[in-house]
This record gives structure tokens, sequence and C-alpha cells, in this order.
């Protein structure tokens, strides 16, 4: 496979919709032959929604009167996910002011202690460096305290636009895009695999958008440590950021230059969480491979006013209608089971 450069993304970006399509989906026939769409059965626990970031893109955080869910509270939805199948456990929330490292010490050790084949892909980056700095650590030694107690893999939350103009404009109190990349390399050299994730329509122009993927695929090629990429589009709705909703066009192309770009991240999920069911489905022919998780309890996205859904049935229907084979999958891509 050809690398290309940015200035090569940036004149592919402008060509004819389906011309990119077809150059994306070569590709992923030949990372991903066959007709095999992955998912995975997961849920989000939204820990707290109290937050001193204050980001300007997000409707979900509260300075007061917010939730801190206890570690049984935690657990019930934990076994709840069980009974359904799930293999998949995202703790996220906001950077909340009086929660400690011991909390999710506790609360990794407790999950595993009842679920130790549940994977806990939890915590992105702006969190751990919360942790880091209210425990008085380094960003090192909570990784590794964290991964002892049970932390599989990161997610890749908090680098909308990898790009520090973008950043210090939308979110201005969370961490800069050089620190985003430095929590991600350290946890890859300490033994975990995590996602990576683009959040566009924020302002930024074509070029640092691609300077995002630049800036991703530089470090995979030191790491190795992304096993997918997620891009979606910014809704503003009960935001404090107006903008123009993305169009599917635009979703189709910068899904379709992430798979053509990214040389080195062997999956590309497609975001029906953010661009709906249907959008989600004709992503499968434009370089995606997954369809992500089904995610019970999803809360971060749905305060913006999305509220997309899907059950087990209903995303192996979307699958099969796309003309495509689904197939669960656990948090390392490995199969569990087929549906045909």
């Amino acid at each position: 496979m050809i690398r290309i450069n940015l200035k090569e993304a940036l004149n592919l970006y402008n060509k004819d919709l389906f011309y990119l399509g077809r150059i994306a989906q070569d590709i992923r026939k030949k990372l991903h032959p066959g007709k095999i769409v992955t998912f995975v059965i997961d849920r989000n626990i939204n820990y707290t929604n109290i937050c001193i970031s204050k980001c300007k893109f997000c409707a979900f955080y509260k300075t007061k009167d917010g939730f801190l869910l206890s570690i049984e509270e935690i657990l019930k939805k934990v076994k709840e996910l069980v009974k359904l199948g799930g293999t998949q456990v995202m703790l996220q929330g906001g950077l909340h002011p009086k929660i400690t490292l011991e909390y999710f010490i506790s609360v990794f050790k407790k999950i595993k202690s009842k679920y130790p084949f549940i994977h806990l892909h939890s915590l992105s980056p702006p969190e751990i460096d919360h942790l880091a700095k209210i425990s008085n650590l380094s960003i090192k030694e909570v990784i590794k305290k964290l991964k002892a107690s049970g932390l599989d893999s990161l997610p890749g939350g908090g680098a909308e636009i990898l790009v520090d103009r973008i950043k210090e404009r939308v979110s201005p109190h969370k961490i800069n895009s050089t620190l985003w990349l430095k929590i991600m390399e350290t946890a890859h050299s300490l033994g975990l695999h995590s996602t990576a994730t683009m959040v566009y329509n924020l302002g930024e122009s074509l070029k640092e958008r691609l300077i995002h993927l630049e800036k991703i695929r530089s470090l995979q090629d030191k790491t190795h440590g992304f096993k997918a990429f997620i891009p979606w589009s910014f809704s503003s709705k009960n935001t404090k950021i107006k903008a123009f909703e993305g169009s599917g066009l635009d979703y189709l192309k910068t899904l379709a230059i992430s798979r053509i770009f990214l040389d080195n991240i062997p999956h590309i999920h497609s975001g029906w969480v953010t661009e709906g069911k249907k959008l989600a489905q004709v992503a499968l022919h434009f370089g995606a491979n997954d369809l992500g998780g089904i995610l019970i309890e999803e809360q971060v996205i749905k305060a913006t006013g999305l509220n997309y859904q899907i059950n087990l049935k209903e995303i192996i229907q979307l699958i099969k209608d796309a003309g495509f084979n689904g197939a669960q999958r656990n948090s390392f891509y490995e199969i569990i089971k087929y549906y045909n």
C-alpha cells in the first residue's frame, strides 16, 4: 500500500465521492478480505457528569447538582451487561474535582474479581491527566496503578482535533494535543492498546483535520498501539458552540480519507451513534469495517439531542442489509461469533 502525504490527502478530498470511496474500499478489502463487519457488545458507564473542564462542545457536564455513581451502582450495570452477552465496559465521565485514583482502583478490582472476562476499555487521556494531577503522580505511575487493578485499554476521547488552535477555542481547560499524544504513547509503552478518535466540524480547516490524522499516524508508526480509528461529526445542539450540522457527504469523505491515510491502523469504525444507522450503513462501503459497539446506556452524545439506539438484532440486520455478514468481536478485534 502506497503511503500518501498531507498534500495528496488534501487533493484527494476534493475528488468525486465515489472515486474516493472506491479507493478506500479497495484498501479495506486488502486489510479485511471477505464480507465480515464486526461489532462489540459493550456498555458505556458514565460514573459522573461533574466536570471542571467545562468544554464548550459538551452538553453533558454539570458544575454542580450532578451525580457520582457508587461502586455498587457500577457493578449492577456491569451485571446487566453480562446478562446480555457483553464483553466490554467503558467507564467515562467528567473531571470530578474530588474523585481519587483509589476510587478507580477499587472499581476496577471489584469488576475484575466478579467478571474477570470483562474488558475495561476506560478512562480517556484527559481523565488520566486529571488523576495524575490530583494524586501528585506521574502519568506513567497512574497508568501502571490502573493497569495493575484491571484497566485493559484506553478510549480515544479528548482528542477532538489535535491542533491547539482548535483545542484552545473549544476546550481551553483540557489537555493540549501534545499531552494527549504523550499519554497514549505512555499507555502503549506499558502494554495497553487504545483507540484514536476525531471529532470534526469544530471550526477546523480541512488541512487541520488532516494534521490530526498525520499526528495519529506518526504515533502509530512509533508504538503500534492503536487498534482502531473513529471519526465523527460534532453536533452543536445544547452546547456553547454554534455550528452548521455536518453533511453526510463530508462524513463519507472524511471516513474514506481516514482509511486511505491511516495505512498503519487496522480498523476504521462507522459511527451510527452520531451519524445515524443509514449513513453508518453506507459508510461500510467507504472504508469502514467495524460498527463499534451496541453502546448500552450511551449518555454523552444523547445530551446533544442525538438519540440513536441499536440492539443486537438490529445491528446484525443493518450489516446484512448493507451486503455484509455480521460478527461479534472482543476488544482485541478477535471474532467471538459469526452471524450469517
